[in-house]
């Protein structure tokens, strides 16, 4: 809907001097009108960092997403029947369609989908960013403003389109790797770093000349021409280019990581066409993602034990589901059969379950939540613990868990679990891997030495449940597996779980 918001905004000016010269009468509805939109994007505002406050604890997330739905709502309407928007036709003729197509798509797309979605819709927002660029730039937008000012608005389109390149061809580059379609295994190029900083200073010095050739700073006018076009469009490719270099050699390990900072993009780039379209809730809608964003990929970052820089620079991380080489694997696995991990449990007093993304694959949340609710009926005291990282976006778990009807106060997250999993009779990992790897604590040479993790082999019994012994989205072979208290389950998660309620 950010997307929409921005691409009405952006057809408001060109509706407006379409428009026959206004009335006094009609002036005076004008600015009535304009005072009613300026109220409905307060509103706006206010309900969206209300938004942002609900969403920041499970119990209110709820009311904080139909904060969020109201708002955005509220801003489209008000757009849509400001004065300066005309063409209604045109509008619905492109919001109707796009509306229906976006729809059908979320009501089909499942929870193991999410991650791509969410990457393909920040794609959407940075197209939008673009596009509202060269659509200011080719506006006649001179007429009275200073030299300063032109200078101004056009360092706002370069921003703006430069961007939203790289968060539309990094966003797509993220929604292949997550859908699978494209290797989690980052592109090693030779001399990669020298490229992007080549890159990243030709794209400077392309904005410096399209500003110089934009304005003419004696006459304070705007100058449009073929030139400035050109050299946009080359902006365009270059920065398009890099976003997808950026992205391809950043490995699977790091990307719950790049999904928050290409919506931490995704928002600077409304932002940026928040100042050229100059409209006040743009700017702040496109503030509050951008940096919410940022602060999501710094908790992540943290969650990993990895710096923003490291994530940016890429190479970290194998391809997901490869088998792991027999490097510090010792000893054998042991395995279990879904009774005797029911009588595990049964006996048990205390039991944390680990959810990873392997329950979303399996869709096995709602016969988790079965077991839970007969295993707490037994007395059993059973909790979950969600690490940062957990799955292939941030909180994605927690959706899972929200969505099988799982009470809120027994979901915990790592750094409030860890210190009761040395008291803890049974610890059932569901579909996780990297974030409960041992080896980022004792193997220095790890590639995820320092990542904090779960340490669920400090409980009495481990039960894992994989379908095979691959390796995780980090690409790092597991120690956990052949601990003396870990047992491992094999097979589906999903048919694993019916299992143990059949059991029971």
């Amino acid at each position: 809907m950010l997307t929409t918001l921005q691409l009405v905004l952006a057809a408001a000016p060109q509706a407006a001097a379409a428009t026959a010269p206004a009335t006094d009468a009609s002036h005076a509805a004008e600015s009535g009108g304009s005072s009613l939109v300026i109220m409905a994007y307060l509103v706006a505002g206010v309900l969206f960092i209300l938004s942002l406050a609900g969403l920041s604890k499970q119990e209110t997330a709820s009311r904080g997403t139909w904060y969020g739905i109201i708002g955005m709502l509220l801003a489209l309407a008000a757009a849509i029947l400001s004065p300066d928007v005309a063409r209604y036709g045109i509008l619905a003729a492109a919001m109707v369609p796009a509306a229906i197509i976006g729809g059908v798509l979320a009501a089909r797309v499942q929870m193991t989908e999410m991650p791509q979605l969410v990457a393909l819709l920040h794609s959407f927002v940075g197209a939008a960013a673009v596009l509202v660029g060269f659509a200011s730039y080719l506006d006649p937008h001179g007429a009275g403003k200073t030299a300063a000012e032109l200078i101004v608005h056009d360092i706002e389109v370069y921003i703006g389109i430069c961007v939203g390149a790289i968060t539309f061809t990094g966003s797509i580059i993220a929604c292949l790797k997550l859908h699978g379609t494209m290797s989690g295994k980052p592109l090693m190029l030779p001399a990669r770093h020298l490229l992007n900083l080549v890159a990243l200073i030709v794209t400077v010095l392309l904005g410096v000349w399209f500003v110089d050739a934009a304005v003419d700073v004696q006459a304070a006018t705007s100058v449009i021409d073929a030139t400035g076009i050109i050299l946009l469009i080359a902006a365009t490719v270059l920065t398009g280019i890099l976003g997808i270099h950026m992205v391809m050699a950043i490995g699977g390990a790091d990307m719950p990581v790049v999904v928050s900072m290409l919506n931490s993009y995704s928002g600077w780039a409304a932002a940026a066409a928040g100042f050229m379209l100059g409209n006040d809730l743009l700017i702040i809608t496109g503030a509050l993602v951008g940096s919410s964003g940022a602060i999501l990929s710094y908790i992540m970052c943290r969650g990993m034990n990895r710096s923003f820089v490291s994530v940016i620079l890429g190479g970290f991380g194998a391809a997901e589901g490869t088998v792991a080489s027999g490097d510090g694997e010792q000893g054998e696995v042991i395995e279990i059969s879904a009774e005797d991990t029911v009588g595990h449990m049964q006996t048990a007093r205390s039991v944390v379950i680990v959810p990873g993304y392997g329950m979303a694959v399996a869709q096995a949340q709602h016969a988790l939540a079965d077991l839970t609710a007969k295993l707490r009926a037994a007395g059993v005291t059973v909790r979950f613990a969600i690490h940062p990282v957990a799955g292939r976006l941030p909180g994605h778990m927690n959706v899972l868990l929200a969505e099988a009807g799982i009470p809120y106060d027994i979901v915990q997250e790592m750094d409030e679990i860890n210190d009761d999993l040395p008291d803890t009779d049974v610890v059932l990992v569901i579909g996780a891997n990297d974030i409960v790897n041992p080896g980022a604590e004792n193997d220095p040479n790890s590639p995820i030495a320092g990542m904090p993790v779960l340490q669920v082999w400090n409980s009495g019994t481990v039960v894992v449940m994989k379908r095979g012994m691959a390796t995780g989205y980090a690409g790092v072979g597991n120690p956990l597996f052949f601990h003396e208290n870990t047992r491992m389950l094999f097979g589906d998660a999903k048919k694993s779980v019916d299992g143990m309620l059949g059991a029971i």
